[in-house]
Protein backbone atom coordinates (compact mmCIF):
# COMPACT_ATOMS: atom_id res chain seq x y z
CA UNK A 1 0.00 0.00 0.00
CA UNK A 2 1.27 3.55 -0.61
CA UNK A 3 0.09 6.89 -0.38
CA UNK A 4 2.19 8.35 -3.10
CA UNK A 5 -1.39 7.85 -5.78
CA UNK A 6 -1.16 11.91 -6.46
CA UNK A 7 1.42 13.85 -8.03
CA UNK A 8 1.64 15.87 -4.74
CA UNK A 9 4.41 16.04 -2.41
CA UNK A 10 1.76 15.49 0.31
CA UNK A 11 -0.76 12.35 0.79
CA UNK A 12 -4.19 13.89 0.27
CA UNK A 13 -5.14 14.13 4.10
CA UNK A 14 -8.50 11.99 3.59
CA UNK A 15 -6.56 9.23 2.06
CA UNK A 16 -4.45 9.10 5.27
CA UNK A 17 -7.62 9.24 7.40
CA UNK A 18 -9.12 6.69 5.22
CA UNK A 19 -6.38 4.21 6.32
CA UNK A 20 -5.98 5.43 9.91
CA UNK A 21 -10.02 4.96 10.30
CA UNK A 22 -10.20 1.83 8.29
CA UNK A 23 -13.40 -0.05 9.40
CA UNK A 24 -12.00 -3.46 8.75
CA UNK A 25 -8.94 -2.67 11.57
CA UNK A 26 -9.01 -4.49 14.48
CA UNK A 27 -7.69 -1.49 16.24
CA UNK A 28 -9.82 -0.20 19.23
CA UNK A 29 -11.13 3.12 18.31
CA UNK A 30 -9.17 5.69 20.53
CA UNK A 31 -12.70 7.11 21.51
CA UNK A 32 -12.97 3.84 23.04
CA UNK A 33 -9.89 4.13 24.76
CA UNK A 34 -10.73 7.96 26.09
CA UNK A 35 -14.30 6.68 27.23
CA UNK A 36 -12.71 4.14 29.52
CA UNK A 37 -11.04 6.50 31.13
CA UNK A 38 -13.77 8.45 31.74
CA UNK A 39 -11.90 11.37 29.53
CA UNK A 40 -14.47 11.29 26.70
CA UNK A 41 -15.15 13.51 25.22
CA UNK A 42 -11.84 14.77 25.66
CA UNK A 43 -12.12 18.77 26.47
CA UNK A 44 -9.32 21.75 26.60
CA UNK A 45 -8.70 23.15 29.77
CA UNK A 46 -8.26 26.68 28.39
CA UNK A 47 -5.35 27.81 25.95
CA UNK A 48 -1.98 28.75 27.50
CA UNK A 49 0.30 28.07 24.02
CA UNK A 50 -0.76 29.70 20.64
CA UNK A 51 0.68 27.84 18.42
CA UNK A 52 1.67 29.51 15.07
CA UNK A 53 2.99 27.20 11.98
CA UNK A 54 3.89 29.77 9.54
CA UNK A 55 4.48 27.47 6.65
CA UNK A 56 5.58 24.24 5.23
CA UNK A 57 8.76 25.90 3.16
CA UNK A 58 11.89 24.32 5.01
CA UNK A 59 15.85 23.94 4.00
CA UNK A 60 15.47 20.27 4.65
CA UNK A 61 13.41 17.03 3.93
CA UNK A 62 13.14 14.87 7.13
CA UNK A 63 12.57 11.28 6.54
CA UNK A 64 9.85 11.29 9.66
CA UNK A 65 8.42 14.89 9.17
CA UNK A 66 4.83 15.02 9.67
CA UNK A 67 4.51 18.50 8.04
CA UNK A 68 6.09 16.76 4.80
CA UNK A 69 7.91 19.99 4.34
CA UNK A 70 10.75 20.65 2.33
CA UNK A 71 12.85 23.29 0.08
CA UNK A 72 9.92 23.30 -2.93
CA UNK A 73 7.01 23.91 -0.52
CA UNK A 74 4.85 27.31 -1.19
CA UNK A 75 2.69 27.32 1.38
CA UNK A 76 3.38 30.43 3.91
CA UNK A 77 1.77 32.44 5.90
CA UNK A 78 1.34 36.18 4.64
CA UNK A 79 1.64 39.18 6.97
CA UNK A 80 -2.11 39.85 7.20
CA UNK A 81 -2.77 36.11 8.70
CA UNK A 82 0.08 36.62 10.99
CA UNK A 83 -0.99 39.90 12.53
CA UNK A 84 -4.49 38.33 13.22
CA UNK A 85 -2.16 35.62 15.51
CA UNK A 86 -0.52 38.55 16.89
CA UNK A 87 -4.16 40.43 17.50
CA UNK A 88 -5.83 36.79 19.27
CA UNK A 89 -2.40 37.35 21.89
CA UNK A 90 -3.22 41.16 22.53
CA UNK A 91 -6.91 40.45 23.31
CA UNK A 92 -6.18 37.71 25.71
CA UNK A 93 -3.42 36.36 28.24
CA UNK A 94 -2.19 33.51 26.85
CA UNK A 95 1.89 33.52 28.07
CA UNK A 96 3.64 31.62 25.29
CA UNK A 97 3.79 32.02 21.31
CA UNK A 98 5.15 29.00 20.38
CA UNK A 99 6.65 29.25 16.32
CA UNK A 100 6.71 26.11 13.97
CA UNK A 101 7.01 25.27 10.49
CA UNK A 102 8.79 24.34 7.99
CA UNK A 103 11.83 25.94 9.31
CA UNK A 104 9.73 29.30 10.79
CA UNK A 105 12.43 31.32 10.46
CA UNK A 106 12.80 31.26 6.46
CA UNK A 107 9.27 32.90 6.65
CA UNK A 108 9.52 36.61 6.55
CA UNK A 109 7.27 37.30 8.63
CA UNK A 110 9.08 35.50 11.33
CA UNK A 111 11.11 37.84 13.13
CA UNK A 112 8.15 40.41 12.90
CA UNK A 113 6.35 38.06 15.00
CA UNK A 114 8.70 37.49 17.96
CA UNK A 115 9.19 41.30 18.36
CA UNK A 116 5.74 41.83 18.56
CA UNK A 117 5.45 38.35 20.95
CA UNK A 118 8.14 39.75 23.09
CA UNK A 119 6.27 43.30 22.79
CA UNK A 120 3.40 42.21 24.39
CA UNK A 121 5.30 40.67 27.12
CA UNK A 122 5.00 36.98 25.83
CA UNK A 123 7.10 34.00 25.99
CA UNK A 124 8.08 33.21 22.54
CA UNK A 125 9.58 29.72 21.32
CA UNK A 126 11.30 29.15 18.17
CA UNK A 127 11.25 25.38 16.72
CA UNK A 128 14.44 25.41 15.25
CA UNK A 129 16.20 22.68 12.70
CA UNK A 130 19.35 24.05 13.81
CA UNK A 131 21.09 24.04 9.92
CA UNK A 132 18.79 27.20 8.98
CA UNK A 133 21.04 29.32 11.35
CA UNK A 134 23.81 28.42 8.89
CA UNK A 135 22.19 29.66 5.85
CA UNK A 136 23.72 33.06 4.21
CA UNK A 137 20.83 34.92 4.47
CA UNK A 138 20.55 34.11 8.37
CA UNK A 139 23.89 34.90 9.57
CA UNK A 140 22.91 37.22 12.33
CA UNK A 141 19.39 34.61 13.04
CA UNK A 142 21.56 33.03 16.05
CA UNK A 143 21.86 36.30 17.45
CA UNK A 144 18.47 38.12 16.81
CA UNK A 145 17.13 34.89 19.03
CA UNK A 146 19.69 35.84 21.66
CA UNK A 147 18.69 39.57 22.00
CA UNK A 148 14.97 38.39 22.19
CA UNK A 149 15.70 36.08 25.01
CA UNK A 150 13.51 33.05 22.06
CA UNK A 151 13.50 30.18 23.83
CA UNK A 152 15.09 27.35 21.36
CA UNK A 153 13.53 23.68 20.77
CA UNK A 154 16.58 22.30 18.58
CA UNK A 155 15.86 19.12 16.31
CA UNK A 156 18.64 16.39 17.04
CA UNK A 157 17.84 13.00 16.50
CA UNK A 158 20.59 11.29 17.78
CA UNK A 159 24.04 12.33 19.08
CA UNK A 160 25.93 10.45 16.10
CA UNK A 161 26.39 11.58 12.50
CA UNK A 162 24.93 8.46 10.83
CA UNK A 163 21.32 8.15 12.34
CA UNK A 164 21.22 11.96 12.05
CA UNK A 165 21.84 11.85 8.69
CA UNK A 166 19.73 8.77 7.69
CA UNK A 167 16.91 10.36 9.23
CA UNK A 168 17.72 14.11 8.45
CA UNK A 169 20.08 14.22 4.97
CA UNK A 170 23.96 13.70 4.23
CA UNK A 171 25.74 16.37 6.18
CA UNK A 172 23.01 17.55 8.51
CA UNK A 173 24.39 16.58 11.88
CA UNK A 174 27.65 18.41 11.34
CA UNK A 175 25.79 21.81 10.55
CA UNK A 176 23.46 20.72 13.59
CA UNK A 177 26.95 20.58 15.74
CA UNK A 178 28.26 23.79 14.21
CA UNK A 179 24.60 25.60 15.31
CA UNK A 180 24.60 23.95 18.77
CA UNK A 181 28.08 25.20 19.45
CA UNK A 182 26.66 28.87 18.00
CA UNK A 183 24.15 28.50 20.26
CA UNK A 184 26.47 28.04 23.06
CA UNK A 185 28.76 30.50 22.16
CA UNK A 186 25.86 33.12 22.58
CA UNK A 187 24.71 31.75 26.29
CA UNK A 188 21.89 29.24 24.91
CA UNK A 189 22.13 25.65 27.06
CA UNK A 190 24.43 27.78 29.63
CA UNK A 191 23.33 26.53 33.29
CA UNK A 192 22.70 29.40 34.98
CA UNK A 193 21.68 31.07 31.29
CA UNK A 194 17.96 32.44 31.06
CA UNK A 195 18.88 31.58 27.13
CA UNK A 196 16.84 28.26 26.97
CA UNK A 197 17.92 25.68 24.43
CA UNK A 198 15.95 21.84 24.42
CA UNK A 199 16.79 19.30 22.26
CA UNK A 200 14.34 17.05 20.51
CA UNK A 201 14.61 13.32 20.07
CA UNK A 202 12.14 11.02 18.43
CA UNK A 203 13.07 7.52 17.16
CA UNK A 204 14.53 6.79 13.41
CA UNK A 205 12.20 3.40 13.12
CA UNK A 206 8.46 2.13 13.94
CA UNK A 207 8.96 1.93 17.82
CA UNK A 208 8.62 4.34 21.27
CA UNK A 209 11.08 6.68 22.77
CA UNK A 210 13.37 5.18 25.06
CA UNK A 211 12.44 6.98 28.74
CA UNK A 212 13.05 10.69 28.43
CA UNK A 213 15.97 10.69 31.23
CA UNK A 214 17.66 8.17 30.42
CA UNK A 215 18.25 9.16 26.62
CA UNK A 216 18.79 12.93 28.00
CA UNK A 217 21.37 11.48 29.99
CA UNK A 218 23.09 9.88 26.97
CA UNK A 219 22.97 12.78 25.17
CA UNK A 220 24.16 15.31 27.77
CA UNK A 221 27.46 13.11 28.26
CA UNK A 222 27.85 12.59 24.62
CA UNK A 223 27.34 15.87 23.23
CA UNK A 224 29.78 17.08 26.13
CA UNK A 225 32.08 14.54 25.83
CA UNK A 226 32.60 14.90 21.73
CA UNK A 227 31.47 18.51 21.32
CA UNK A 228 31.99 20.26 24.51
CA UNK A 229 27.89 21.03 23.99
CA UNK A 230 25.46 21.72 26.84
CA UNK A 231 21.70 22.12 26.77
CA UNK A 232 18.97 22.35 29.60
CA UNK A 233 16.70 19.35 28.71
CA UNK A 234 15.97 16.85 26.18
CA UNK A 235 12.39 16.11 24.73
CA UNK A 236 11.50 12.66 23.31
CA UNK A 237 8.67 12.74 20.90
CA UNK A 238 6.80 9.83 19.49
CA UNK A 239 6.52 9.42 15.93
CA UNK A 240 3.14 9.73 14.46
CA UNK A 241 1.52 7.67 12.19
CA UNK A 242 0.79 10.44 9.80
CA UNK A 243 2.56 12.20 6.19
CA UNK A 244 6.01 10.77 5.70
CA UNK A 245 6.13 8.37 8.80
CA UNK A 246 2.87 7.10 7.62
CA UNK A 247 4.07 6.19 4.13
CA UNK A 248 7.45 4.85 5.68
CA UNK A 249 5.43 2.19 8.02
CA UNK A 250 3.23 1.28 4.84
CA UNK A 251 6.00 0.69 2.47
CA UNK A 252 7.88 -1.56 5.47
CA UNK A 253 4.72 -3.45 6.31
CA UNK A 254 5.24 -1.79 10.08
CA UNK A 255 2.01 -0.11 9.78
CA UNK A 256 -1.05 -2.78 11.94
CA UNK A 257 2.38 -3.54 14.27
CA UNK A 258 3.36 0.03 15.13
CA UNK A 259 -0.49 1.08 15.52
CA UNK A 260 -0.74 -1.85 17.68
CA UNK A 261 2.26 -0.77 20.11
CA UNK A 262 0.61 2.74 20.49
CA UNK A 263 -2.62 0.95 21.33
CA UNK A 264 -1.07 -1.54 23.63
CA UNK A 265 0.69 1.61 25.24
CA UNK A 266 -1.94 3.78 25.76
CA UNK A 267 -1.92 5.64 29.13
CA UNK A 268 -4.43 7.23 30.71
CA UNK A 269 -2.74 9.65 32.55
CA UNK A 270 -0.78 11.03 29.36
CA UNK A 271 -4.46 11.08 27.85
CA UNK A 272 -5.60 13.70 30.57
CA UNK A 273 -2.17 15.91 30.00
CA UNK A 274 -1.85 15.93 25.54
CA UNK A 275 -1.08 19.74 24.81
CA UNK A 276 -4.49 19.83 22.70
CA UNK A 277 -6.19 20.67 26.40
CA UNK A 278 -3.72 23.57 26.82
CA UNK A 279 -2.96 24.45 22.73
CA UNK A 280 -4.27 26.54 20.01
CA UNK A 281 -2.87 25.63 16.71
CA UNK A 282 -2.67 28.07 14.14
CA UNK A 283 -2.23 26.96 10.33
CA UNK A 284 -0.06 28.91 7.74
CA UNK A 285 -3.57 29.82 6.38
CA UNK A 286 -5.08 30.94 9.58
CA UNK A 287 -7.72 27.69 10.07
CA UNK A 288 -7.30 26.80 13.81
CA UNK A 289 -7.06 23.13 15.23
CA UNK A 290 -6.60 21.25 18.47
CA UNK A 291 -2.82 20.54 17.67
CA UNK A 292 -0.32 20.74 14.44
CA UNK A 293 -0.71 17.08 14.19
CA UNK A 294 -4.86 17.51 13.30
CA UNK A 295 -3.70 20.56 11.29
CA UNK A 296 -1.72 17.90 8.89
CA UNK A 297 -5.04 15.95 8.56
CA UNK A 298 -6.72 18.76 7.66
CA UNK A 299 -9.17 18.22 11.19
CA UNK A 300 -10.06 21.54 11.75
CA UNK A 301 -11.14 22.85 15.60
CA UNK A 302 -15.30 21.23 16.60
CA UNK A 303 -17.79 23.06 14.44
CA UNK A 304 -18.77 24.41 17.74
CA UNK A 305 -15.71 26.85 17.61
CA UNK A 306 -14.47 29.74 15.02
CA UNK A 307 -12.48 27.88 12.72
CA UNK A 308 -10.45 30.60 11.37
CA UNK A 309 -8.41 33.26 13.08
CA UNK A 310 -10.05 36.08 11.92
CA UNK A 311 -13.06 34.64 13.86
CA UNK A 312 -10.93 34.95 17.16
CA UNK A 313 -12.93 33.89 20.04
CA UNK A 314 -11.50 33.22 23.84
CA UNK A 315 -14.71 31.88 25.42
CA UNK A 316 -15.64 29.50 22.90
CA UNK A 317 -11.87 28.08 21.71
CA UNK A 318 -11.38 27.50 25.52
CA UNK A 319 -14.30 25.56 26.44
CA UNK A 320 -14.27 23.16 22.87
CA UNK A 321 -14.63 19.79 22.70
CA UNK A 322 -10.89 18.06 21.07
CA UNK A 323 -11.27 16.83 17.90
CA UNK A 324 -9.05 12.80 18.05
CA UNK A 325 -8.62 10.20 15.45
CA UNK A 326 -6.50 7.18 15.49
CA UNK A 327 -3.20 8.84 15.36
CA UNK A 328 -4.16 10.16 19.03
CA UNK A 329 -2.69 7.49 20.50
CA UNK A 330 1.01 8.61 19.49
CA UNK A 331 0.70 11.11 21.76
CA UNK A 332 -0.80 9.12 24.39
CA UNK A 333 1.56 5.59 24.23
CA UNK A 334 3.75 4.79 27.08
CA UNK A 335 5.08 8.14 28.73
CA UNK A 336 3.27 10.32 26.24
CA UNK A 337 4.23 12.86 23.88
CA UNK A 338 3.75 16.41 23.36
CA UNK A 339 5.81 19.54 21.87
CA UNK A 340 7.28 19.51 25.04
CA UNK A 341 8.70 16.39 25.67
CA UNK A 342 7.13 13.18 27.59
CA UNK A 343 3.90 13.99 29.83
CA UNK A 344 4.29 11.26 32.45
Amino acid sequence: MSLRSLNHPLAPATEQLRILGNPSSRQQPFEIALADSRLFPLASTGITVLQVNVGKLCNQSCQHCHVDAGPDRREIMTRETAELCIRALHLTGIPALDITGGAPELNPNFRWLVEQGVALGRHVIDRCNLSVLLLPSETDLARFLADHQVEVVASLPYFLAQRTDAQRGEGVFEKSIEALKLLNSLGYGQPESPLRLHLVYNPVGAFLPPPQKAIEADFRRELAARHGIVFHSLYTITNMPISRFLEFLLRSGNYERYMQKLISAYNPDAARSVMCRYTLSVGWDGMLYDCDFNQMLELPVDSGAPRHIRDFNTGLLENRRIVVGQHCYGCTAGAGSSCGGAIS
